[in-house]
């Protein structure tokens, strides 16, 4: 007779791997946490700060290692991830720009007067109209002023401590978007203008591109702007000290 067969025991709880419990410690996957940083980038209408992502991605994921290896990921693509105004997008890659030439829809261009304008307020503020036509060496009008406030490229920064009282200019983040710069300090200095042709023939030896710097707080020489000029009725009574 064949011997009785014996029956193999059920496998306790005891004999299962346990199960690993993901505390406070845990580093979430860095394939995973890169998929969604690329998707919140690809989705955003706006560059998003380090900051943003943390708070959208898996607790514990290393944002700046996302970031550097997602930069590095498009570096030789379509598209490049860059930094704008201290935040992070998704960009034409420059030397791809000429192919999308024809399909974006051409902006009302600025005047050689307000483009000026721009730069100077740009690298010397904070600034008032006078030291504006001062550097430029002719009246600058108001329109031209207006004209880059609807920009959104420039704001009223504050009052100047001088007799009259001027309104003090200087530029905002979506100044620095729209020229893809990463911060104020990025405009180009005296050789980099030489370079690019803006500077030709003899630059006088004591001749000097300013240090720019856009820091929110005001200066020692600057007080705080009154109520009054941030109603828009007001835009036009804001040189008023001026003139």
């Amino acid at each position: 007779m064949l011997p009785d067969m014996q029956e193999e025991a059920p496998e306790t709880m005891d004999d299962e791997a346990p199960e690993v419990s993901q505390g406070p410690d845990h580093v979430p996957d860095h394939g995973e946490a890169m998929r969604i940083a690329e998707a919140l980038l690809f989705a955003s209408a706006a560059p998003l700060s380090a900051e943003e992502l943390t708070g959208r991605l898996p607790e514990g994921a290393d944002v700046e290692k996302i970031l550097h290896d997602l930069t590095e990921l498009y570096a030789l693509r379509g598209v490049n991830l860059v930094r704008v105004a201290g935040k992070w997008a998704f960009r034409t890659a420059s030397d791809l720009s000429f192919v999308l030439a024809r399909d974006v829809v051409e902006q009302r261009r600025l005047s050689r007067a307000a483009m000026e304008t721009l730069a100077i307020i740009a690298y010397h503020q904070p600034v008032t109209r006078a030291e504006i036509e001062e550097i430029r060496g002719v009246a600058t009008s108001k329109g031209t002023i207006d004209t880059l406030l609807e920009t959104g490229w420039i704001r009223l920064r504050g009052r100047r401590k001088v007799p009259g009282r001027p309104v003090t200019y200087g530029t905002t983040p979506a100044f620095l978007e729209h020229f893809g710069l990463d911060a104020i300090e990025d405009l180009p200095g005296l050789e980099e203008l030489k370079g690019a042709g803006f500077l030709e023939g003899r630059v006088p030896s004591d001749f000097s591109v300013p240090t720019p710097s856009d820091a929110e707080a005001l200066r020692e020489d600057e007080d705080p702007l009154d109520d009054d000029l941030l109603q828009p009725l007001d835009m036009h009574q804001t040189e008023a000290g001026e003139e």
